[in-house]
């Protein structure tokens, strides 16, 4: 690790941005993942949201001139971490990494491969199939939403696919790749439906573009019982609801009441299925972390569930 202040001038072409907080139980697990990559033109910028744990410790025993460590000198919040994080990233492609999660070694070399065959800069993101794992990293199963076959998807046609299955088909922020010029027009992130921050960017940045979908698993996305998205299971449904209903207030995405009842429908259905799920996966999930953070605050780990 070396200091934010004594960063190379060189710019990277992907800045692998990591939100933290309370995170020190796979912090190292997600920074190994990055620094095991294929493509090596990457910075790996971890920003600690004033954790009280050792993930500053953690953190200083890389020594790989790639990783830039910032320390938030007051608690900022998911919403307010995850902007600073787009704000000092300066590569050419943007990642977001949830501080649990994991990437594939050839992430970011099939996901830049992408975009700079892209000569028209039509693809407004870049995701792939991901693959579920637990609290160990053992694998639980595969998500692949679009099948077997890579392909270009129209922003219209993933935006209503997400809606009628309720559920953020795309991924969680480390399976989707941006980029970092086009994440900044859009702007930061919205943490009005917490549930779906991620999401809520996805469908911004496809206002701009169409997606590219590759079949392999190119991250893997990591349930535990201090995941906040655990943790606010029982807000998930309305917050996808209400999330719905405000892209189906906009006529530009053509989103019709059929889609609305069957977003409804799903996210009902999906909240109770992740409640069972959680309760099988997880049944010691209420930890000491849950009930010692600040309200409304478990970790930097604000995504949808698979």
């Amino acid at each position: 690790m070396v200091p934010a202040e004594a960063m190379q001038d060189s710019t990277p072409v992907v800045s692998v941005c990591i939100p933290t907080y309370r995170g020190a139980d796979h912090l190292a697990a997600t920074i190994e993942s990055v620094l095991a990559q294929t493509f090596g033109s990457f910075e790996l910028v971890i920003v600690d949201d004033n954790s009280p744990d050792r993930s500053a410790e953690i953190v200083g025993g890389y020594r790989d001139s790639r990783v830039r460590y910032l320390r938030n000198p007051e608690n900022l919040g998911p919403q307010g971490n995850w902007n600073r994080c787009l704000d000092e990233a300066r590569g050419r492609y943007f990642k977001l990494l949830p501080q649990d999660d994991l990437l594939a070694p050839d992430c970011l070399a099939r996901q830049v491969a992408v975009f700079e065959q892209d000569a028209a800069k039509r693809i407004a993101l870049v995701f792939g199939a991901r693959e579920v794992v637990d609290a160990s990293g053992k694998p639980l199963f595969r998500r692949a939403a679009f099948g077997r076959r890579p392909r270009c998807m129209s922003a219209q046609d993933l935006i209503r696919a997400c809606l009628r299955k309720g559920s953020n088909i795309i991924g969680e922020p480390g399976n989707v790749l941006l980029r970092r010029n086009l994440a900044r027009s859009v702007g930061g992130f919205d943490g009005t439906y917490g549930y779906v921050i991620d999401l809520d960017y996805w469908f911004r940045t496809l206002q701009c573009g169409d997606g590219y979908y590759l079949p392999d698993v190119l991250s893997s996305f990591r349930i535990s019982g201090s995941s906040w998205s655990v943790e606010i299971g029982a807000r998930q449904y309305h917050e996808f609801r209400d999330f719905a209903r405000k892209y189906a207030r906009d006529p530009a995405h053509r989103i019709g009441k059929s889609d609305l009842a069957m977003a409804t429908l799903m996210a009902c259905a999906n909240a109770q299925l992740r409640r069972l799920a959680y309760w099988w996966l997880l049944p010691k999930r209420r930890g000491s972390a849950a009930s010692s953070a600040p309200a409304g605050q478990v970790g930097e780990t604000t995504r949808t569930r698979p």
